[in-house]
């Protein structure tokens, strides 16, 4: 333990001072008193006990107050969140398609979605030190988590997400757009969307490829990711394909790349390979401070304090 102001203490010996100080001369003199004045004045005596008493926790109240003012503290290890400085915003497609059982977990065939929300909330759990949001699309788009260092919240919200909140359609450009705009203020040292979809952009609204264009020219870098068993111009049936063209080109103007996933293991590979192109927070060495021990001795002072002037005659009244 050390100080912070050790010279207060020097403030200790204050009180003697007092020894020194001239005695109150007092007049002695031989009298007989009446008896009623004689047993105030024995009680005056028994008094004297209470009166040392009183010294003692006067003399201790002086003491913790000089400690207090003198700021005792001690050297703790802090277990500090490593950050990346880098944000994170991953775009859902919540669109009808994502229905579709085409993807085994454990050998139960499960939907597109089910598999993204294994796969993708165990991927953001693993962001420690990243800022991580979300932005889901159908319809229309919406933020579902902004970007937060509390992970394990975004994997919930992930894990939780429901087909048709906003709606069956597939505005992926609606999508991008919330998420540049989310990224485009921040300060962080990287900017990374993660974009994961089994379709094709049916807004006709936005181009996607331009919104990754406007997103490389505010320095953040674009992965997609292609779900689905299909590509547009392979398909037999035109309304279950990915346009993997769209968002490779997507990926390439916005300097990411693009992920084209069918099975399960696909996706488990998808989230390695990223974790190796963004790779996660090194282990941060931890930081030591100060932690403040004044609050004690002055709250015992003041305690002692008050306690003396309770007890002083009359206080009750």
């Amino acid at each position: 333990m050390t100080f912070a102001a050790p010279l207060a203490l020097l403030l200790l010996p204050l009180p003697l001072l007092a020894l020194f100080l001239p005695p109150e001369k007092l007049r002695h003199g031989a009298m007989t008193l009446p008896p009623a004045i004689l047993a105030q004045a024995r009680d005056a005596v028994s008094g004297r006990a209470a009166r040392h008493l009183g010294l003692v926790a006067l003399t201790l109240a002086w003491i913790c107050a000089v400690l207090a003012l003198s700021g005792p503290r001690i050297l703790v290890t802090l277990d500090t969140l490593p950050a990346t400085g880098r944000d994170i915003v991953l775009v859902l497609d919540l669109s009808g398609s994502m229905e579709k059982e085409d993807f085994d977990i454990d050998g139960t065939r499960v939907s597109r979605l089910a598999a993204v929300q294994s796969v993708a909330a165990q991927f953001v759990r693993g962001r420690v030190g990243d800022r991580v949001g979300l932005v889901v699309f159908g319809d229309r788009a919406y933020v579902a988590a902004a970007p937060t260092h509390d992970v394990s919240a975004v994997a919930q919200v992930i894990e939780t997400s429901v087909i048709g909140v906003s709606g069956k359609a597939t505005a992926i450009a609606d999508g991008l757009g919330l998420a540049i705009k989310r990224l485009r203020d921040r300060d962080a040292k990287s900017k990374v969307v993660i974009l994961l979809s089994d379709g094709r952009d049916t807004s006709g609204v936005v181009d996607p490829v331009a919104a990754a264009k406007k997103a490389s020219e505010l320095g953040i870098r674009i992965h997609t990711i292609a779900l689905g068993p299909d590509d547009a111009g392979t398909a037999a049936r035109p309304d279950d394909v990915v346009d993997t063209e769209t968002l490779d080109q997507i990926a390439a103007t916005a300097g990411g790349e693009m992920f084209r996933v069918r099975t399960t293991q696909d996706l488990s590979a998808v989230t390695r390979s990223i974790d190796q192109l963004e790779p996660s927070a090194a282990a941060a060495p931890p930081i030591t401070a100060w932690r403040e021990l004044w609050i004690w001795p002055a709250a015992a002072a003041l305690v002692m304090l008050l306690g003396l002037l309770c007890a002083r005659p009359g206080a009750a009244t």
